[in-house]
């Protein structure tokens, strides 16, 4: 939800009276409290949320604390205080640097993995499409691995705080990886149906991720890896036989493919199903 001036409010966090006037004040780091001598110090958990930070190194620490937490709980089930204690602050601190409450610090933590998973699909563009497909998926399902419940939360559109900026947060993931692999078919001005072939592969990937967690992480993520290259290269493959620019991709694509790759492994368990079906050639 926003307000007329565009700030992210949270319904499921309002600020207390308390913390909305520490919300207010500059975002700058209060030097710790002096003790009277011979008095205990604070514990060791508090000690270190009053470390003299920057404010970009304790954003960035708040935010590391809420992506650890939003990866594995989905979001309505994290709360500021969730937060404020896996960074061994106080939920005043939270408010100070996040004053739009859960909303902006969940779109902030969003960002920073959407971020994340962009990355996941930048390779330098030499040697076999095949490999390069692998490494870029073995990136990606890390990243699934490794922030499963959030990403189901995030995919499946199913959570409270979802509003059109986190919509589009995950459209520009999709964009970015449709246009990361776009790149590496060498194609300068790719035509509708090679694009909707790309684009079609990706909308599978983040499907096969969902499903794959839902099966508690079977198959192995090898195997699952694979099989996604496969599907590539059978959608390719398939969108050639009426396109000709994805039908001249796929010819320089398969030249410098070895024959023990993906690929070759893909056509020597292919040839002989399809023999099945000589009848119809």
């Amino acid at each position: 939800m926003t307000t007329g001036s565009g700030t992210a409010s949270a319904p499921p966090e309002a600020t207390p009276p308390a913390e909305a006037s520490a919300a207010a004040r500059p975002a700058a780091e209060p030097p710790p409290a002096a003790r009277p001598p011979g008095t205990a110090g604070p514990p060791a958990a508090r000690r270190g949320s009053y470390r003299r930070l920057s404010v970009e190194a304790r954003r960035a620490e708040l935010l590391t604390a809420a992506l650890g937490l939003f990866a594995h709980r989905v979001p309505e089930d994290v709360s500021l205080d969730d937060v404020a204690a896996a960074a061994g602050a106080s939920r005043p601190l939270v408010y100070r640097y996040f004053p739009g409450g859960k909303q902006q610090l969940y779109e902030a933590a969003l960002r920073s993995a959407a971020d994340e998973l962009e990355r996941c699909f930048e390779e330098p563009r030499s040697g076999p499409l095949s490999g390069r497909l692998s490494r870029v998926l073995d990136r990606y399902l890390a990243f699934v691995d490794e922030h499963d419940a959030g990403f189901s939360a995030l995919l499946q559109s199913g959570s409270v705080v979802e509003t059109s900026r986190t919509n589009a947060i995950v459209d520009e993931v999709r964009r970015t990886a449709a246009e990361e692999i776009l790149l590496h078919l060498a194609v300068k001005e790719p035509g509708v149906r090679l694009r909707m072939m790309v684009r079609t592969w990706i909308t599978a990937v983040e499907a096969a991720s969902l499903i794959w967690l839902d099966e508690e992480k079977q198959p192995p993520v090898e195997e699952l890896r694979d099989w996604l290259v496969d599907h590539f290269v059978a959608l390719l493959t398939a969108t050639a036989t009426t396109d000709p620019q994805a039908a001249r991709v796929i010819r320089a694509a398969l030249v410098i493919e070895p024959a023990e790759g993906p690929v070759g492994r893909l056509a020597r368990r292919v040839v002989p199903a399809l023999g099945e079906a000589s009848h119809l050639l």
